[in-house]
Parts: structure tokens; C-alpha cells; sequence
């Protein structure tokens, strides 16, 4: 052991190279991935859209925290509503909670169709895992989940089970009985249903981790028709699509559809505390959790937490009083057509793609195989490749999609303006044209990261 713990004062003054090997403690990997593309950085700083790091430069945040920041980095409701209740409990567990209480009421408001009842827990993959034992259980089916390939919805055991990346699940133990249909086809949804006795379909209304994929029109009603027909629970993830990202409160709602299950997470606390949840109806509810023998079923010891939850009644009301769908949608339309342009003029780019202030840019992959290590590197980092730059040379952070190497999103918090998107756009602009042809992109970025 060493001469004493170190203590909050050292984190705050760490210097880089601390933080580097204070990390050999928890994943050394991560290190060197992180510095493979200049990620590595210390901030000191962050505020609404922007990053302060500790060399003084002032950095445009479009990545989000995984979309986990759809009000800013620390908006200041949110940060008043936790400093308000410090002093009271933040979790008994013995005694009901006026503040998740006043968070469900509030969800139950919110949430398209009859969804009325919700379970908090701490993060999307543990609202994931609720919502398949939920639906098992309402339904009685244990017979199989259904799913889509490249989705993602979480890296705990079952949810990473219904994700449809199999590099994530390679040396696991996992459920077995997991159904996968291609994302977006209706003919292929109604082929797993009558392959298998199913109980429910989970499915993300735009794919995020494939790399922002959007459905055909009239997909989300297609599913809810073949559900109602099969006796199948829906359920919507929304952890990524939902609280305004897509221009609308929840993304079911550009088709007017409701599921019976619905998960929620990331940016439900505004990202200021892990939360995440379940909803569904009070039929469904009764069915799995209702009476007093059954209400304690299913439990999560930090679950409901007084500062999780008041950090989320307060999120929930600046996106509501600060319009932020309406934001986002505004500003979605504004940054899908001048991406566009940038698709039309530069060879780089293969697609963009999106709904609201969820977007993402599709790369060519290199091919071919003649620059051997480098070919390899560039089809595993040509987006990370990308992001790197625009760090680096234009201040503006993103990053790519876990299930799809090639793609970078845009996924700014939802009060971005037009001048802001404008400074991503130009850096995106300004890189491509600076890497003309993949290749220059491969050779110069492959080869850093080799010598690293």
C-alpha cells in the first residue's frame, strides 16, 4: 500500500501523465486507444456545448457523452435541483420517495399511448435487462426474445444477448434463445415470430450504434401491427432516440406509434447522475409486479435514488420549457441539408443520414488490402481517423458508432444554434479537403498510429 490514498484535491490537480498512470489501475487499453487519436485529454471546464481542457483550448462538444447530454454539460436546473436535496436521504429504500414519485408522474405524462408505470434503475443496459423479465413475465413466454442485427442495447448479459454485433459477444455466456431479423424489414419480423414461441420484440426506432440508421416510413407501425397479431410485447428502446434527439419527445412518435415497454437512460438525469428506466402500462405492470407479492420482484439497491431522480424531474423540465425538440428538429434540418452538400462535393463520404439533431456520416471503407497492416488499422479507425483531425485541427469533438467503424455521428445537446452547427460543418468541410481520397486519410493516420 502506498504512503496514503489520494484523495478528491489530487484528482482535481492531477496532471495528464497522473491520470495516465493512475489508469494502468482500472484499463490500461483504454490508454492507449485514447491516445492512438488524441483523446486523451483533461478537462477542466464544460458548460452547455462546450469543452475547456486544460491547455485553455475551447472545444465544441457534438459527440454528447454518447447522447447523454441532450441538455448541455451541466445545465445549471439540473445542477440546482441535486445541490437542493443534498441533505436529505439519497436512498432508504424502506419509505416512498417523493421525488421519484413526482419523476413517474411526470413520465406517465410524457410518454406516448398508455405507458403509466415506471421502474428506475442506473444505467439503459439495466433498464434493458428489466424490460426482457418484464415482458417474460406479463407475457408468461420464456421461449425467445427477438431482435435485430446491429443493434445495440447494452453490454450486460442479456442485453448484450439482443444486441446483434457478434464481436461483443464472442467468449460470453449469454441467453441463447435470442431471435435476429434484419433492422427495417416487416416480412422478416413476421418470419421470426412464427419460427419461434416469442415474447417480445426490443428495437431502437433509429438504430444509433449501426450508425444512425433510419427505418423505412411505416416500419414502426408494421411492427406494432405484427406484435398486436403475434400476442408479442414491443418494446422501444429509446435510450439514445428519446427526450427530444429526433425532433420529437420520443422517436415512436414521428409514426404516432406507442410501445408496451419503453426504455430510458442517458440523458434522463441531463448527465449529471446515472438513472435509467423502464415504462410500460398498468395491465402489463399488474400482470408481472402487481400485488404485494410480487412487488418486490424485481429491485436495484440505488434504483429511484433521491439526486438521480431529482436530477431527472428537473431535466425532464428544460427540455420541456426550453423546447428542445423543437430545437433539434429545426436544427437537424439545418445540419442534414449542409451535410448533404458536403456528400455531394467530397468523395470521402459514402451517406448521411438522420433524423434531427441525431446524425450520422458514413465513410467509404478502404479496400483492396495493399497497404497491409494499415489497410487493417484504417477499416477498424477510418472514422476515429477523422474525429482525430477535427479535434486536432478545428476544436470539434465527435466520435464514431460502436457497431460501425466508418461512421462519426453528430449529436450535439439539443440548444446548439445555427452558428454552431455551421463551425462543425466547416471542420468536417475543411478535413475532408485536407484528406482527399481515403487513402491519404489511411496512410497519414495509419501510419501514427503504428508508430504508437
Amino acid at each position: 500500500m502506498s504512503e496514503r490514498l489520494l484523495t478528491v484535491d489530487d484528482a482535481l490537480s492531477s496532471t495528464l501523465e497522473d491520470i495516465r498512470a493512475w489508469h494502468q489501475n482500472v484499463n490500461p487499453g483504454l490508454i492507449r486507444l485514447l491516445g492512438l487519436v488524441g483523446f486523451d485529454r483533461k478537462y477542466v471546464k464544460a458548460r452547455g456545448t462546450r469543452l475547456w481542457d486544460e491547455a485553455g483550448n475551447e472545444i465544441l462538444d457534438f459527440y454528447g457523452g454518447y447522447g447523454s447530454l441532450n441538455v448541455g454539460h451541466n445545465h445549471p436546473a439540473v445542477v440546482e435541483a441535486v445541490n437542493s436535496v443534498t441533505d436529505l436521504p439519497n436512498m432508504l429504500g424502506a419509505t416512498l420517495s417523493p421525488f421519484a414519485g413526482a419523476l413517474g408522474k411526470n413520465l406517465a405524462d410524457l410518454t406516448p399511448g398508455d405507458l403509466a408505470n415506471t421502474f428506475f434503475c442506473n444505467s439503459g443496459a439495466e433498464a434493458v435487462e428489466g424490460a426482457l423479465k418484464l415482458a417474460c413475465a406479463a407475457t408468461g413466454r420464456t421461449g425467445a426474445i427477438c431482435s435485430t442485427y446491429d443493434a445495440f442495447h447494452g453490454k450486460t448479459a442479456g442485453a448484450l444477448s439482443v444486441s446483434g454485433k457478434n464481436a461483443y459477444k464472442d467468449g460470453f455466456a449469454l441467453v441463447e434463445d435470442v431471435v435476429l431479423v434484419d433492422y427495417g424489414d416487416a416480412s422478416a419480423l413476421q418470419s421470426g415470430f412464427e419460427s419461434r414461441n416469442v415474447a417480445a420484440f426490443i428495437v431502437e426506432p433509429i438504430q444509433g450504434e449501426a450508425g444512425v440508421v433510419v427505418p423505412p416510413d411505416g416500419y414502426l407501425r408494421d411492427v406494432r401491427r405484427l406484435c398486436d397479431k403475434h400476442g408479442v410485447m414491443l418494446i422501444f428502446d429509446e435510450i439514445q432516440t428519446g427526450l427530444g434527439r429526433t425532433g420529437a419527445m420520443f422517436a415512436c412518435e414521428h409514426e404516432g406509434v406507442a410501445p408496451d415497454i419503453m426504455t430510458l437512460a442517458k440523458s434522463l438525469s441531463g448527465g449529471i447522475m446515472p438513472i435509467g428506466c423502464f415504462t410500460t402500462t398498468r395491465a402489463i405492470w399488474d400482470k408481472a409486479f402487481g400485488g404485494m407479492h410480487r412487488a418486490a420482484l424485481h429491485t436495484s439497491t440505488f434504483g429511484g435514488n433521491t439526486r438521480a431522480t431529482a436530477a431527472a424531474i428537473a431535466a425532464l423540465n428544460v427540455i420541456v420549457d426550453e423546447k428542445l425538440a423543437d430545437n433539434a428538429r429545426e436544427m437537424g434540418e439545418y445540419l442534414l441539408r449542409r451535410l448533404k452538400e458536403l456528400e455531394g462535393r467530397h468523395k470521402l463520404i459514402k451517406e448521411v443520414r438522420g433524423r434531427g439533431l441525431m446524425i450520422g456520416i458514413e465513410f467509404y471503407a478502404p479496400s483492396g488490402g495493399k497497404v497491409g497492416a494499415l489497410d487493417k488499422l484504417s477499416k477498424e479507425y477510418l472514422a476515429s481517423l477523422i474525429a482525430a483531425d477535427m479535434l486536432r485541427e478545428h476544436k470539434v469533438l465527435t466520435a464514431y458508432t460502436f457497431n460501425n467503424p466508418n461512421v462519426i455521428r453528430f449529436a450535439p445537446a439539443l440548444a446548439v444554434t445555427r452558428e454552431e452547427c455551421d463551425w462543425a460543418v466547416d471542420a468536417l468541410d475543411a478535413t475532408c479537403e485536407r484528406n482527399k481520397g481515403f487513402m491519404r486519410t489511411v496512410l497519414r493516420g495509419g501510419k501514427s498510429l503504428l508508430k504508437k
